[in-house]
């Protein structure tokens, strides 16, 4: 059923669904809330930490005047609860001050707690007296456009009356199981009664998308696997007398790996691998060698990387190791002359390895002897894009790899299409980074420091959460960070870098910094993977809770690659005992797949599977708070359906929309 045709939605607001992604009922839905407002619990100040949204019982005592003619009109209360003085501030709401008078309430909102001065900041409230309003579990969704909270409350309240939400599991697996009905789930999900009610909904919603994702999975797997067209020529002398060239021994890891590839290559069926490892574990020397086999056997092969930056370096390192072998560069920021004279000596075989961004993509290049391509930081491609490259030659063996840690437990569901190798060693020949979790009251004496070091000459990284400035003035922009820190570094030359500026902007700036033309580098986590920056030795990160640990350990990655000795500095938007917890565990881990566990044992699966790290892929569900063991019930699940041969035709259907939705997946 189209939006179009409820009730509680009209043109207008059709088109702002339409920008969530929402164009039928069922979309509806699957809008899970972003967070619930807790109401059923009142807390006492004297509890509450910085950064808490808390609903408490106060009493106004007095407003305080309100200046109309200053630029932000700030609307500021006087209040107590229990002999504690604190401040209820209101930003551009000058409403506030016609509606609130002194006596006794209800706040709603976030607690801000700065050297004992308390404040509540934009709170929602009401008089005690009137307590209709703010009570119960209530869900908060995401917005656009003119939409409100209300409109979508009630546009879902409908949607779950009218819309089919019916389990795609078959009857025998929900009987044999005893699953409790998808249908309550949902409502539940939207109109929890309560926490307990609000998990078990959210179990058992996670464990039908997951049950169709392992489906599709199975699915795609199969036909993937085609019969090879090519025959390898390598011998395994020829490859160990290759791997001897990088002067070093590999690690156990790495050897089992290429031996992974080796077998791989000469099987009758093509390779569909994924190669994972930590940050310098050597997944590229890997790489390297599963190219080598390639063009030792008279093929040739591509190597396709994230952005210009990383494949100017990978294009560098190939000519180094490939110097008897004729190696190309094709990229979006060459000149059309340079690009017309690649394609044409790509296609008359006057190339052995071809390396570049996306551009390699394009239609009109023509590799006639494509047998083997490397697909660099696997998570900055979609699965269209891998097969795009694929389809360019028959049969075609395709490494991809990924710098971020799954959890080994988790990977052959979470990429159910590929084999998956694991290189589980520590990096070797690695500075050890020491991690601090830097308080407010030494800001100054850390900033001290960057400011001394850039002095001798290191460099160092300033990361923030967002782009934008946060709505609620408690996360500073990339912009801002970047205005104050100049101010407060005068010395020191900054450079800023977020995700919103065009490639070649981005390539020039993240080129620059490691030419040394900036001492500090202000960035999102757009640097998360990218060049190697020796003399990079400094890494900070603000607002460090609001990322996962897996993606703190990446951009931690980012210093300790050259000889001098790296530190990392995470700073606390909150001050909460799990935020504290999460970056204790990173302080005294150095371990990626071991902080991935303890990632997903903290944050569940709908947080570790967010859209950063699955794209579209698991996009239904990444709202939703359950337990790691729900991925494990729904592989047992589907693995019991698909032995009993239970696969139905609305599993079938369900499972071929999660497919085609996976080919269209761009994940950034």
């Amino acid at each position: 059923m189209r939006i179009s045709q409820l009730r509680s939605i009209g043109e207008k607001r059709e088109k702002d669904f339409n920008k969530l992604g929402i164009y039928e009922a069922e979309d509806l839905v699957k809008l899970y809330p972003r967070a619930y407002l807790d109401l059923t619990e009142r807390t006492s100040l004297k509890d509450a930490y910085h950064n808490d949204m808390a609903l408490i019982a106060c009493e106004v005592t007095r407003l305080a005047p309100v200046n109309f003619s200053s630029r932000q009109k700030m609307v500021r209360a006087l209040c107590s609860q229990n002999g504690i003085a604190f401040s209820a501030i209101w930003f551009n709401q000058p409403y506030v001050a016609q509606k609130l008078k002194p006596g006794e309430y209800l706040f709603y909102g976030r607690i801000q707690n700065k050297f004992g001065q308390i404040s509540i900041v934009n709170p929602t409230f009401e008089p005690l007296e009137q307590n209709y309003r703010l009570k119960g579990i209530v869900p908060v969704y995401p917005l656009k456009g003119k939409l409100s909270q209300k409109l979508v409350r009630l546009a879902v309240k409908e949607a779950l009356q009218r819309a089919n939400l019916n389990t795609v599991i078959p009857y025998p697996i929900v009987k044999k199981y005893a699953l409790p009905a998808l249908d309550k789930c949902y409502f539940d999900v939207h109109n929890p009664p309560d926490k307990q009610t609000l998990a078990y909904a959210s179990e058992r919603i996670a464990l039908e998308e997951y049950f169709i994702l392992i489906s599709a999975f199975k699915l795609m797997k199969g036909g993937k696997e085609e019969v090879r067209t090519r025959r390898y020529s390598v011998t395994p002398n020829e490859v160990k007398a290759f791997a001897s060239r990088f002067g070093f021994e590999f690690t156990e890891g790495q050897k089992n790996a290429v031996n992974e590839i080796y077998d791989n290559l000469r099987s009758p069926v093509k390779m569909n691998r994924l190669l994972q490892g930590d940050v310098g574990s050597g997944k590229t020397a890997v790489a390297l060698c599963g190219i080598f086999m390639a063009v030792q056997s008279g093929y040739q092969s591509a190597y396709l990387s994230p952005t210009e930056v990383l494949a100017m370096q990978n294009y560098e390192v190939l000519k180094k190791r490939f110097p008897e072998r004729r190696v190309a560069y094709l990229a979006g920021g060459m000149t059309a002359k340079e690009k017309r004279e690649v394609k044409a000596k790509l296609s008359r075989g006057e190339i052995d390895i071809l390396c570049g961004t996306h551009a390699i993509l394009q239609g009109d290049v023509d590799i006639p002897n494509l047998a083997f391509i490397v697909c660099d930081e696997q998570h900055r491609f979609g699965v269209a894009q891998r097969n795009a490259l694929a389809e360019k030659g028959a049969g075609v063996d395709m490494l991809v790899m990924s710098a971020t840690p799954i959890p080994r437990t988790l990977s052959l569901i979470f990429y159910g299409d590929l084999d998956v190798t694991t290189i589980p060693d520590k990096p070797k020949a690695r500075q050890e980074i020491s991690t601090s979790i830097i308080p407010e009251s030494k800001y100054g004496d850390m900033l001290e420091y960057v400011r001394k070091q850039t002095q001798e000459g290191r460099q160092a990284y300033f990361v923030c959460a967002k782009i934008d400035d946060d709505e609620e003035g408690t996360v500073m922009s990339v912009s801002e960070l970047f205005e104050e820190l100049k101010g407060k570094l005068p010395t020191v030359r900054f450079g800023l870098l977020h995700g919103r500026m065009k490639e070649k902007e981005k390539t020039e700036i993240m080129t620059a910094f490691k030419n040394g033309e900036f001492d500090c580098l202000v960035s999102t986590t757009v640097i998360e993977v990218g060049v190697d920056v020796p003399n990079a030795t400094i890494m900070i990160i603000y607002n460090a809770e609001r990322f996962g640990l897996s993606q703190l350990h990446q951009l931690r990655g980012r210093v300790g690659r050259g000889s001098e000795k790296s530190y990392c500095f995470l700073l606390m938007g909150s001050e909460s005992e799990t935020a504290r917890e999460r970056l204790l565990t990173l302080k005294t881990q150095t371990d990626g797949f071991k902080i991935a566990e303890k990632d997903l044992e903290m944050r569940g699966g709908g947080d570790f599977f967010g859209t950063r790290q699955s794209g579209k892929m698991l996009g239904d569900i990444k709202n939703l708070h359950y337990p790691t063991q729900v991925v494990f019930a729904a592989k047992k699940l589907s693995d019991d359906t698909f032995e009993n041969r239970l696969d139905d035709e609305a599993l079938r259907l369900a499972a071929i929309k999660k497919y085609d939705s996976l080919k269209d997946v761009v994940l950034n």
